[in-house]
Parts: C-alpha cells; sequence; structure tokens
C-alpha cells in the first residue's frame, strides 16, 4: 500500500506501528460485522490493512512486486464460512500481529541496536491484536535471576530475604534509563554493563558485579538472602 513518507525515527516507527494496530483492532472489535462482511469467501484473495491514519481496509494485495512494505497475510476471507466466527478473528488477529510487527521492524532496518530494543520494548508494552481480540490479560513478567537486565529483573535481595525487582522504567524515562546502564560499571573488573550477562548486586555497598567475577552464578543467587560483595565481606571480619 502506497506511503508517502517512511518513518525514521524509533518515535516515528511506533507512531507508525500504534496507528495500524488501532485501525487493524477497531475492524476486529468495534467493526467487526462491517469486516466480516467484507471477507466474501466467494472474492479473491483478500488482505487486512491497518494504515497509518488509524483506518483499516480490506481489499486486494498490492501489486507490485517486492511490496513498498511486507503485506498481510493473504485469503483471510477464505477461512471466514469454515471455521467457527470467534476462532477465525482470533486467527486473523494473529497474522496481523505478525504483520504489524514486520511492517515495524522493516521501517527500522536503519536502527542500531540499542534502538532496535527501544522499538520492541516500547511495542511489547501494548497488548497484542490476539489479546485483545480474545480479551486475554497480558501475562506480567516474574522477577528473574536469568535476565541479565539492571532496569529489568537484575537480582537484588534485601535482609528479610524477599527478593526485589527493580521497577520498569515508564517510556519517557526510557533514553535515561538506558544512559544510566551504559554508566554501569563492574565493581570488580571495571567492564561496562552488557544486558546479555548476569549481573548481582550488593545489598550493602550497591554497587553491581558481573556474576562471574564475584563467582556467583544465577543458580547460586537464588540461595543468596542477603548479597556482600568481597569488599564488604572484608570489611565485615574482625
Amino acid at each position: 500500500m502506497e506511503m508517502t513518507s517512511s518513518p525514521r525515527t524509533v518515535e516515528e516507527i511506533f507512531k507508525d506501528f500504534s496507528a495500524r494496530r488501532a485501525a487493524v483492532v477497531r475492524a476486529l472489535t468495534y467493526d467487526v460485522d462491517g469486516f466480516y462482511g467484507l471477507c466474501d469467501p466467494d472474492k479473491e484473495n483478500l488482505c487486512l490493512y491497518g494504515h497509518p491514519n488509524e483506518t483499516w481496509e480490506v481489499t486486494l494485495p498490492a501489486e507490485e512486486v517486492p511490496p513498498e512494505l511486507p503485506e498481510p497475510a493473504l485469503g483471510i476471507n477464505f477461512a471466514r464460512d469454515g471455521m467457527n466466527r470467534k476462532d477465525w478473528l482470533s486467527l486473523v488477529a494473529v497474522h496481523s500481529d505478525s504483520w504489524l510487527l514486520s511492517v515495524a521492524f522493516y521501517l527500522g532496518a536503519r536502527l542500531n541496536r540499542n534502538e532496535r530494543k527501544r522499538l520492541f520494548s516500547l511495542i511489547n508494552d501494548l497488548p497484542t491484536v490476539f489479546e485483545v481480540v480474545t480479551e486475554r490479560k497480558p501475562v506480567k513478567e516474574k522477577p528473574s535471576v536469568d535476565s541479565g537486565s539492571k532496569s529489568r529483573g537484575s537480582i537484588k535481595r534485601s535482609s528479610d530475604g524477599q527478593t526485589k525487582n527493580n521497577p520498569k522504567p515508564t517510556e519517557d524515562s526510557f533514553e535515561e534509563e538506558e544512559d544510566e546502564h551504559t554508566q554501569t560499571l563492574c565493581g570488580s573488573c571495571g567492564g561496562n554493563y552488557n544486558s546479555d550477562e548476569f549481573w548481582i548486586g550488593c545489598d550493602v555497598c550497591e554497587r553491581w558485579y558481573h556474576g562471574k567475577c564475584v563467582k556467583i552464578t544465577p543458580a547460586k543467587a537464588e540461595s543468596i538472602k542477603q548479597y556482600k560483595c568481597p569488599s564488604c565481606m572484608k570489611r565485615s571480619r574482625p
């Protein structure tokens, strides 16, 4: 479908994603009777499009090859009368989620690693079309020692042995959180924060360490009620 100007920044791509998603959600919920009627199995291969102006359209796929943007699932109308209505709408919703993600990451092809991560985080904060259509509530993440992320799931234990999960940043504070991550250094080797590695925080001095630098594995951290780094351990000895 036509696209006047291609979004380039994370904010622009997310705005495009949100508008297309809103359009698809409307087609499958508020306008569902109209959408259902347009998907006549006797017609040719039809697709459900969500546009950046928050309108939806059921029409034939783009004629140009390759298309300007990734195309939605083809022929959604053929299965309409052969399935339970609710199941068919759920199937269209799943395919729509896949299409929305493919468009977003197609537009974000030139984003760097941190920008792609930020874009996916913004997208992931929204319920999927499938969750909206099936009225499923998104499952909240539980604290995990395997996450390896300082702001999203890093392990820190209080004196009473309860696991604490650092609060999740809001969309407005995401940039500040990213800056904070890049400035976090391991208290042992001085290495920069890396979300792909396991980190553990000292409950005394509140410094952060690579698990490998202090010889603590995620499994071992699970059994520690209050973690003291090597430096604090030395200070506490008589």
